[in-house]
């Protein structure tokens, strides 16, 4: 049996409606399904995101620590197996792309079994705000070298700007005060300018201080489950760097800034983490300045979705300052 967190039961029910209660009634069955079809037990107490639910298991068959990931397909979930297989290959096993590893997978309901990291150490709350970023943009830098597979039918950027481009209009006519109409209006020609080139590198999207997780090389067949080696001690284990939760398409690297520059929002730090991001990309600031823009424009076109009269002002600020306004 398993205890699904309220708080995945709330937002379950509050963005996926009907279809969110549905995948919360099947998930006790989904759990016991996989943890006998991959030989796996239970290990510990259930973590969860927005969207999933993730059970810490060990391997029965060699003892290995894993983490299975239940979470309904739906158009953001549906290329994460394909992007992480694809950085998987990319960096030979030796994990240097940088993403979480994945396990086993199955096609028809998005489970995933993946490497075990230890969901205790994320990037969030790091004292060290300036080297955070930087592991955040090394991350980048590996995920983004490898290119997204071609004929995947991974989402792509060039669709995603057409759509909020078309959008766009609407949303800043919604907005109730002139200075953001004019700020998201300069956001949508930024993006104007850049759509015609839309790249294609393999993007995680969504690569924030809380998605990046600890992980660990050394201990026993350098196997980590995020408490060092498998006798409790922290042995020789190294601590690496793992992205994790990615919402992939293909597109520019500078679409990629946005979640490290409002995620613990610090208005005086939008510059300079900005500038160590292009830096260790090895990025053009100016298209990297209009991406970053498309996604204050993106988030503002889903606000007016939902009637949303006003900018986020975390967002409208980086806007502002990447305007320089």
């Amino acid at each position: 049996m398993i205890d699904i967190p309220d708080a995945l039961i709330a937002t379950q029910s509050k963005y996926n409606g009907a279809a969110g209660r549905a995948f919360l009634a099947a998930l006790p069955g989904l759990a016991a399904e996989f943890l006998e079809r991959w030989g796996l037990r239970r290990d510990g107490e259930a973590l969860y995101g927005v969207c999933a639910l993730v059970l810490p298991v060990v391997r029965v068959a060699d003892g290995r620590p894993a983490a299975l990931k239940l979470q309904a397909v739906d158009a953001e979930t549906a290329g994460e197996p394909l992007a992480l297989r694809a950085w998987g290959e990319a960096s030979a096993g030796a994990a240097s792309a940088g993403a979480v590893e994945l396990l086993d997978h199955d096609p028809a309901t998005g489970t995933m079994l993946l490497e075990r990291l230890d969901g205790r150490r994320s990037l969030s709350g790091t004292a060290d705000v300036r080297e955070a970023v930087r592991i955040i943009a090394e991350l980048l830098a590996g995920l983004t070298a490898v290119r997204a597979p071609v004929g995947s039918g991974l989402r792509g950027l060039g669709e995603v700007s057409a759509r909020m481009l078309a959008a766009a209009p609407g949303a800043v006519g919604l907005l109730a005060d002139a200075a953001e109409r004019r700020l998201l209006a300069d956001c949508a020609a930024a993006v104007r300018e850049v759509a015609g080139e839309p790249g294609d590198r393999l993007l995680h999207w969504d690569l924030h201080f809380g998605n990046v997780l600890a992980g660990y090389r050394g201990g026993p067949a350098g196997e980590g489950d995020g408490r060092g080696a498998r006798d409790g001690s922290a042995g020789a284990a190294e601590t690496r760097w793992v992205a994790i939760d990615p919402k992939p398409l293909a597109g520019d690297p500078g679409f990629e800034l946005f979640p490290a520059l409002v995620n613990e929002f610090d208005a005086e730090a939008v510059g300079w983490r900005f500038d160590l991001m292009t830096e260790v990309l090895g990025l053009d600031r100016a298209r990297s300045r209009a991406w970053t823009l498309g996604r204050v424009l993106q988030n503002a076109c889903w606000g007016a979705e939902d009637g949303a009269r006003r900018l986020e002002p975390e967002q409208a600020e980086i806007a502002r300052r990447l305007l320089g306004r």
